[in-house]
């Protein structure tokens, strides 16, 4: 299985993996899974450590490295395929990680409601 993790599960699989639940945390620790860490993900986590609204590793690429995670990179496609999109969600970042998550065939994870609305295969987090 090919799994993208939503930011909120980067975090908490960084700080505090027992919010993760045990299904993903599994799916995650598999190693037949590929895990991937979008651009949109590291991007959304440096605008919130500049805006003060939270802490994470200033060496965040070193740290998915670390982790054996892959990082997913934003193409056009991936740009253009969010207008296929039903507007469940009005965060970017999140709209992103669905376009993705449809373009690459991948599996989400994530405990956020409107991202699971997504027509999108997910791992509830």
């Amino acid at each position: 299985m090919n799994l993208l993790l939503d930011t909120h599960v980067l975090l908490w699989w960084l700080d505090d993996p027992g919010q993760i639940s045990r299904e993903a945390l599994s799916a995650i620790q598999n190693q037949e899974n590929t895990v991937f860490v979008s651009a949109a993900t590291a991007w959304e986590i440096e605008i919130k450590k500049a805006l003060g609204k939270l802490d994470a590793p200033d060496n965040l690429d070193e740290v998915i490295d670390d982790c054996r995670f892959y990082p997913l990179s934003i193409t056009i496609k991936h740009a253009l395929a969010v207008r296929e999109l039903p507007l469940h969600h009005r965060d970017p970042f999140d709209r992103m990680l669905a376009a993705q998550t449809k373009v690459e065939g991948l599996t989400i994870v994530t405990r956020d409601s409107d991202v699971i609305q997504y027509p999108v295969s997910h791992l509830l987090a």
